[in-house]
């Protein structure tokens, strides 16, 4: 018995390693870290592809007028400079591109208004699970920086966003930086104009829960089915 029970105790900490080391590939062959919080798994990086996982392609669009008008698919660079912000940040979508979902890998979804809400809950509420969700440094974030620990593993930095009307947009001192916040969609719309999102500030331990227009270009963080 006390065998059976050591090789149970071993096979679930192979298996609890494994979850958390994983990685994830999505349609252009660029790989995640993942990361266990609770029940759920959750990719440890923003997503950056460039394809649906049906292998079609997201239109890229860079021009503010056609990006507004626009109630279809389609990603942006923030700035539009891929070299400077791909690799740091990954890519800003519209909400059109989530709805169609196809935006991450096969077994993997854009989380729902209520999968965000399990993960904060988890994390002891909107209040505070923001400081465990922000990485602990003021290189990626803004001084403060308030309350960062990411005991939480999900390593969220903050990155710059694209304004529903086209523009990218900054926050910071003096308006020069965009390490003060970050965004992310959810799943869910409501109507025929918005759909939830979550954000996180430098200077708040707090998770915003609010809605946006769908035009908006925002980052986004897969989750396992």
């Amino acid at each position: 018995m006390t065998r059976i029970c050591l090789n149970l105790l071993i096979i679930i900490f192979i298996s609890f390693i494994s979850l958390q080391g994983q990685t994830l590939k999505d349609a252009d062959g660029n790989y995640y870290k993942t990361v266990r919080i609770g029940q759920q798994i959750w990719m440890a990086e923003n997503l950056k592809t460039t394809r649906f996982n049906d292998g079609s392609a997201i239109p890229l669009v860079s021009d503010n007028q056609k990006w507004a008008e626009s109630s279809s698919p389609e990603y942006c660079w923030f700035k539009n400079d891929e070299k400077k912000y791909k690799n740091k940040f990954g890519a800003l979508y519209n909400w059109y591109t989530v709805k169609t979902g196809k935006l991450c890998p096969s077994g993997w979804h854009v989380p729902t208004d209520p999968d965000w809400t399990k993960l904060t809950d988890f994390l002891g509420g909107e209040s505070v699970a923001g400081g465990k969700l922000k990485v602990n440094d003021t290189i990626r974030w803004e001084k403060p920086n308030v309350g960062a620990t990411n005991e939480s593993g999900f390593s969220a930095i903050s990155t710059g966003f694209r304004d529903h009307s086209g523009s990218f947009e900054i926050y910071g001192s003096n308006n020069i930086y965009f390490r003060s916040n970050a965004y992310w969609w959810s799943s869910t719309g409501l109507l025929n104009f918005n759909a939830y999102y979550r954000r996180l500030y430098n200077s708040l331990t707090c998770v915003y829960r609010t809605l946006s227009a769908k035009e908006a270009g925002y980052s986004v963080r897969c989750l396992k089915d």
